[in-house]
């Protein structure tokens, strides 16, 4: 097993965070990037974080069962109604984006993207607006099914980037079925409030969020992991982690490809967040 090691820039200026997707897992997440921003400067970090938020979604009424909105924000946008509560509270100057992420836009002035997607169309354009000429360090997926799921840190093939060895690997490196679009359901939204809560468990959107983020505290503040991802499963209580290690990628890798050979349809063990 290896130990991945922070590109030293990141550690002395401002570090610029986009996050993609402001539902359940997406809004949990930015919810606790203050508490990264304020310990990184605790510790004498350059500046912390700056983030934009964006979605392109508004608040409807069955977003306020799982999601952190109320029905007197409804029509509004997700990603406007987050990052104002959190630049009042915390007295930031953090963005906000109502807008889907395209595919058309050049990501080169973000340092980490964290994709909270519902979608594995929506996770290939991240994927492709974070490689080629893009100057993203780091990708993070994160994503979930009813009561499971899964948060992966990679370092996508761009301009800062190289191949190597001990790169970390990408959601869409390790598992391409989470980004083949003929995989996807109907995309269509829950028709009611009672249903979009029997199709997502509480407290999955929590916890996952808090692993991420966790990751990530861990990356910037010491400046290296052992672990860049790792599974959870609320309904069988266990977690198994995602090592910086060659090798695993390469089984990874390897039973992805055969589970697409063997079965075309098969529901893989990479997921997006639920509606």
């Amino acid at each position: 097993m290896e130990t991945h090691t922070i590109h030293p820039d990141l550690l002395r200026r401002r570090l610029r965070v986009l996050v993609v997707g402001c539902g359940a897992t997406g809004s949990a997440l930015a919810a606790g990037l203050p508490y990264l921003h304020q310990a990184l400067l605790a510790h004498g970090h350059s500046g912390g974080l700056h983030v934009t938020v964006m979605d392109g979604d508004l608040i409807s009424p069955n977003n306020c069962v799982r999601q952190p909105f109320s029905r007197f924000e409804c029509g509004h946008y997700k990603a406007v109604v987050l990052v104002n509560r959190l630049n009042l509270f915390w007295n930031l100057d953090w963005e906000a984006l109502p807008e889907h992420l395209s595919g058309k836009e050049q990501l080169d002035r973000i340092d980490v993207v964290i994709g909270c997607v519902d979608t594995r169309a929506s996770r290939a354009v991240i994927c492709d607006c974070t490689s080629r000429w893009s100057t993203v360090t780091y990708y993070m997926d994160v994503g979930n099914t009813s009561d499971s799921g899964q948060f992966i840190l990679g370092e996508p093939l761009n301009q800062v980037n190289r191949r190597s060895r001990t790169r970390l690997r990408t959601v869409s490196e390790l598992y391409p079925e989470s980004v083949d679009s003929s995989l996807d359901d109907d995309g269509l939204p829950s028709c009611s409030a009672a249903e979009s809560i029997e199709k997502q468990e509480p407290f999955v959107n929590q916890v996952l969020a808090q692993h991420a983020l966790a990751l990530l505290a861990r990356l910037f503040r010491y400046g290296s992991i052992s672990y860049h991802g790792g599974f959870l499963n609320l309904r069988d209580g266990w977690s198994s982690r995602l090592p910086v290690d060659p090798d695993v990628w390469r089984r990874t890798r390897k039973r992805s490809a055969t589970r697409q050979h063997r079965a075309p349809g098969f529901s893989p063990r990479i997921s997006t967040e639920a509606l």
